[in-house]
C-alpha cells in the first residue's frame, strides 16, 4: 500500500529548484568535493544527528575521535560517535532497497549501547515528551510487514527518488522500528537513499541543517502523524535539501587539489583518449601551465598512459588509482 501524501506547489518548486542546483553542482565539479570539505561536512553529519538525540560531544571533540585522539566525555556519547563513524564511512557498502542491511547498519550504529542491536523490536513502544506521549507507534507484531511493505514501495514505487526518500524516512519515524536509534537511523537512510539520486549526498550534511531547525522537525513530524499524511514533512526536508545545496555551492570556489581534478575527469570521460584541450574544457578556470602540470602528474604515478608528443599528445586513463588524501 502507497503511502498517503499529496504533491504541492511547494514540493514542486523544490525539486525543480534542487534540479537545477545538482546541475549546478556537478558543473562546478562538487558532486564529490575537495577533502577537506567532504571530512567536515561528514563530521558535522556525524555530530549533529547524535546532538539531536542528546549527545553531549562537540564538533571539535569529534574531530578528535576521528582522529583517534582521547578525550573526556561520557562513555557512552564516545561510543556513540565511534559507532556512527563505522556506518558514515561505509555509506556505499549498505544496500539501498534491503531491509537486512538497514538492519546491518542499526546494528553497527547501535553496537553496545542497546540489547539486540539490528533486531526489529516485537513489543509495543510510545514516544514520550515530557509527561506527554507524542506518538504510539504501531504494535511490534506488525512491524516485519510494514518495514517490508515501506521498502517495496522504495524499491518499485515510480515516485521521484527525492520524493521518496523524505516519505520513507518519515514513515520510518512512524513504523518506529527499532526499540532505540529510530531517529539516527531514520536521518541516514534518507542519506542513502538520495545517494541514488545524487553522489553529493554523500558528503551533504544535512543532518546540520536539521539540527539548526530541530522544533520544526519534530513539529512537522507530529504534523504529518494528525494529518495521516506525510505531505507537511516531505515539504520541510526538502527545502533541507534545497539549502544544504545552496550552501554547498558558496564554496564552489574552493580549490581542487591536483588528483581531485583528475579523477572527476576521469569519472567523466571514463576509458576514452583526450588532450589537454579536452581537460582544459571540463576545467574552465585553469590555465594551459596546470592542465600540462596535472597530465604530466597523471602520468607519473601511472594513472594515466601517454602517447605522442605535443599537440598530438593523448591521453587515456589506466588502471591506475590514486587516493585524493594525498596529492
Amino acid at each position: 500500500m502507497k503511502p498517503p501524501y499529496e504533491i504541492t506547489n511547494n514540493i514542486i518548486a523544490s525539486i525543480s529548484s534542487i534540479s537545477e542546483r545538482i546541475g549546478e553542482v556537478n558543473a562546478a565539479h562538487l558532486n564529490k568535493p575537495p577533502t577537506e570539505l567532504r571530512r567536515k561536512n561528514r563530521i558535522k553529519s556525524i555530530q549533529s544527528s547524535l546532538e539531536i538525540e542528546g549527545n553531549t560531544l562537540t564538533i571539535s571533540q569529534v574531530t578528535d575521535i576521528l582522529d583517534n585522539k582521547r578525550i573526556l566525555a561520557p562513555g557512552k556519547d564516545i561510543l556513540e560517535v565511534q559507532n556512527a563513524i563505522k556506518v558514515y564511512q561505509d555509506l556505499s557498502k549498505f544496500y539501498t532497497y534491503e531491509l537486512k542491511s538497514m538492519c546491518n547498519a542499526h546494528r553497527i550504529l547501535m553496537n553496545n549501547l542497546i540489547e539486540h542491536p539490528g533486531k526489529l523490536r516485537t513489543s509495543a513502544v510510545g514516544i514520550a515528551k515530557g509527561s506527554n506521549i507524542e506518538h504510539i507507534a504501531p504494535p511490534g507484531e506488525l512491524v516485519f510487514a510494514l518495514m517490508s511493505n515501506l521498502f517495496d514501495y522504495l524499491k518499485n514505487d515510480d515516485d521521484l527518488i527525492l520524493i521518496k526518500s523524505c516519505v520513507f524516512h518519515y514513515e520510518f519515524e512512524f513504523i518506529h522500528p527499532f526499540v532505540d536509534g529510530n531517529g539516527r537511523m531514520g536521518r541516514l537512510w534518507q542519506t542513502i537513499i538520495l545517494l541514488e539520486y545524487s553522489s553529493v549526498f554523500e558528503f551533504l550534511p544535512i543532518e546540520a541543517l536539521v539540527k539548526e531547525r530541530q522544533q520544526e522537525y519534530y513539529h512537522v513530524l507530529g504534523k504529518s502523524d494528525k494529518e495521516g499524511t506525510s505531505t507537511a514533512f516531505i515539504e520541510f526536508m526538502l527545502d533541507i535539501i534545497n539549502i544544504a545545496l545552496e550552501d554547498l555551492l558558496k564554496v564552489q570556489n574552493v580549490t581542487l587539489t591536483i588528483s581531485e581534478r583528475i579523477m572527476h575527469f576521469k569519472n567523466n570521460i571514463g576509458l576514452a583518449s583526450f588532450n589537454r584541450q579536452d581537460y582544459m574544457r571540463f576545467f574552465k578556470n585553469i590555465s594551459p601551465a596546470t592542465a600540462s602540470r596535472d597530465l604530466k602528474f597523471a602520468a607519473d604515478k601511472g594513472v594515466v598512459e601517454k602517447r605522442g608528443d605535443k599537440r598530438m599528445t593523448k591521453y587515456r586513463f589506466t588502471g591506475g588509482v590514486m587516493h585524493y588524501n594525498k596529492y
